[in-house]
């Protein structure tokens, strides 16, 4: 499916954008910000809560969801959006990062990947075939080509290799795909090789693809090197296409991705830190768990218009997650989540009035060291 996918206007002191599409189930407005629903689940939160949160789009995954419930499960009840009771758009990722992952348990092969499962240490096979067909059963919106991610370091020859073999491979996940209300996406290879990044896109380009992601950053490499190869690439993808930068990352990633021009993030962060006791703010992040909380009335932050910010005292929340009650992990979820949703509101807002490099400029000034 073509998405639909539009810049409605690009910053005119950066390569931010401000765009729009339309998938299957909704309308996504970009920049925008993808929580992670690994099982079919953002944990500790629901689906209404998501939605009141301003979530138009979330991501799931291929390799969880064919070990449990299984592809077929879920296909027989309905897809994943019934299944899971979300009503807006689903991104599946096709299972790539799990190969560099359980790279323990795993065997890279010309014709897909052997690993053990971390359930109960059986063995299977995913093609590129196999994952465009699992995720074609998940009924995603949006869905990703079979990859190899990278790990870091590795050495050019080495690098070189996987990313001819993700190419390869998303020439079989495109001859594999038949569901044309779900759009397929590409992923760029080539490790911290610049060089390697942009043969990979050109090779990618011929293929055609419904949207364009990076993938493999964030995996090590030093921070120079993500907007090094950010600021080489960017330029050159299909300014109509959506732009797809996986598994990152912090909100000082997302500031410095949109500015280079990515429309799409996801990452792990927000929701796995809230149930480590780790809060974003506008003034850097905060531990609820450090004793100078254990009498202190203020909300996380009170410029904050989220659920959690409103009721209650970090007093409070530092008691619950001391205690390890369950509220704890939803309450600090809904604040980061909440935090991470209007962190990109305000960037689209700032691109739509041409303000978004003073914007950046407030939104370093708040941060503390």
């Amino acid at each position: 499916m073509k998405l639909g996918f539009e810049v409605i206007t690009t910053d005119t002191q950066s390569g931010a954008r401000r765009g729009r599409f339309l998938a299957s189930h909704g309308r996504v407005e970009t920049p925008v910000f993808m929580p992670v629903g690994t099982q079919a689940s953002v944990k500790s939160l629901s689906p209404d809560e998501l939605e009141q949160l301003g979530v138009s789009i979330l991501l799931g995954n291929t390799y969880h969801l064919y070990l449990r419930p299984g592809a077929e499960v879920v296909a027989r009840l309905g897809g994943l959006h019934r299944f899971m009771g979300w009503r807006r758009a689903i991104l599946t990722d096709s299972g790539g990062y799990q190969v560099f992952s359980l790279a323990q348990t795993r065997r890279i092969e010309e014709q897909g990947v052997v690993f053990q499962s971390h359930l109960d240490g059986s063995r299977h096979l995913i093609t590129p075939e196999d994952a465009t067909h699992i995720q074609m059963l998940l009924g995603a919106d949006i869905i990703m080509c079979f990859d190899e991610c990278t790990p870091y370091p590795a050495d050019y020859q080495y690098v070189q290799d996987s990313m001819n073999r993700t190419v390869r491979w998303a020439q079989r996940c495109r001859s594999a795909h038949q569901h044309p209300d779900q759009a397929l996406f590409g992923i760029i290879q080539g490790g911290t090789h610049l060089d390697l990044r942009q043969q990979c896109l050109e090779q990618l380009l011929e293929i055609c693809f419904d949207g364009y992601a990076i993938g493999s950053l964030a995996v090590g490499e030093p921070k120079q090197s993500t907007m090094e190869i950010l600021a080489g690439l960017t330029p050159r993808l299909p300014h109509e296409l959506p732009r797809y930068l996986m598994g990152v990352g912090t909100p000082e990633d997302l500031v410095e991705g949109v500015m280079m021009g990515v429309d799409m993030f996801d990452c792990v962060m927000p929701t796995r830190n809230a149930r480590n006791g780790m809060l974003f703010t506008r003034h850097g992040h905060l531990q609820i768990k450090n004793s100078c909380h254990a009498t202190d009335d203020h909300p996380i932050e009170e410029e904050c218009q989220c659920y959690t910010c409103q009721r209650f005292s970090r007093a409070y929340l530092r008691h619950l997650f001391m205690a390890r009650e369950l509220l704890a992990y939803r309450l600090n979820t809904l604040h980061n989540l909440y935090y991470y949703q209007n962190l990109m509101a305000e960037m689209r807002s700032a691109i739509e009035g041409h303000e978004f490099i003073q914007w950046r400029r407030e939104f370093y000034a708040r941060r503390q060291p």
